[in-house]
């Protein structure tokens, strides 16, 4: 893999240093906007979450697509993609031993869900065809630092370079749906983010954001130009106000809808009857691009 866009100095070998407090992430950035109580308990309680089999397929699907481009183009066949999923899978157990208990000993469960990941690994090249890509990056780490102090940082899963003139395509692939009419330029939000980080990086706007949705074999595009980012950079300083208002006041208020159907901490949230617990005393802020996918986007976003 080339060296990355933007790579900020580790602590240790493959490590990252430790999010500052003024930092913010898509994943973040799309919880305290669905509801404020599931930012806390991610970013500030940092409850733990238990695995699900969505949210897992997509890590084994991402991973499997991360590692079709190590192989010679002419290599990259659906057979060949396909025999990537099982390797990917155990390495993830191998690297989170809890995603073990999504199964236990049902192999007749895992044999299934193996096969929906490879299912969607074959969708991938009805889409797109991996032979004639050469992408610049990979699961590129990127972080920047606006002119308010707020940090900027997610990682990309696939960058690609126009060998002529260097236009940039960012790319992140889903495992769900794509969204219903209407809907499409909420789910562009990730997108504008990375762009804005690019953009700020280097001076430049990506040509294209494209999101490629394997669950309906759907392909979202959008240019962006300076204006959209410019709006995007307002709406994230006016979040991030609102974040510290709710640090400063200790209102985290839930904002129940279908999609609490997905998360994992009903069981405090006031709307379920629930008590939240204490805050702490010196919180210290989470937004790392690792942690599991929102539910409050629902697992169709993975």
């Amino acid at each position: 893999m080339n060296t990355p866009v933007a790579q900020p100095a580790a602590t240790a070998a493959g490590e990252h240093p430790a999010p500052p407090v003024w930092s913010l992430s898509p994943s973040r950035a799309a919880d305290f906007m669905s509801c404020p109580l599931l930012y806390r308990f991610r970013s500030i309680d940092r409850l733990p979450e238990p695995p699900s089999p969505d949210a897992t397929r997509g890590t084994v699907v991402h991973a499997v697509l991360e590692r079709l481009f190590d192989l010679p183009a002419d290599q990259r066949t659906p057979a060949e993609a396909v025999q990537l999923v099982r390797p990917a899978w155990e390495q993830l157990l191998a690297d989170e031993p809890d995603v073990a208990e999504l199964f236990g000993a049902d192999a007749e469960a895992l044999d299934e869900w193996l096969g929906g990941a490879e299912g969607l690994v074959r969708r991938y090249f009805e889409l797109e065809d991996p032979t004639r890509l050469e992408p610049a990056e990979r699961e590129l780490y990127v972080e920047t630092v606006l002119d308010s102090g707020l940090t900027l940082r997610g990682y990309v899963d696939r960058l690609d370079r126009a060998p002529a003139t260097g236009e940039l395509r960012v790319v992140d692939y889903k495992t769900g749906k794509a969204p219903r009419a209407g809907f499409e330029q909420r789910a562009m939000f990730q997108m504008r983010f990375y762009a804005l980080v690019l953009w700020r990086l280097h001076g430049t706007v990506p040509r294209l954001l494209q999101l490629v949705y394997l669950g309906s074999g759907e392909v979202l595009r959008y240019e962006p130009d300076e204006a959209d980012l410019r709006a995007t950079e307002r709406k994230l300083g006016a979040l991030w106000t609102a974040i510290q208002r709710a640090m400063d006041s200790g209102d985290w208020r839930p904002s129940p809808s279908r999609l609490c159907d997905w998360c994992s901490h009903q069981a405090l949230c006031p709307a379920y009857g629930g008590t939240p617990p204490p805050l702490p005393e010196a919180p210290v802020i989470s937004v790392s691009d690792t942690e599991a996918p929102s539910p409050r986007t629902s697992a169709a976003d993975v």
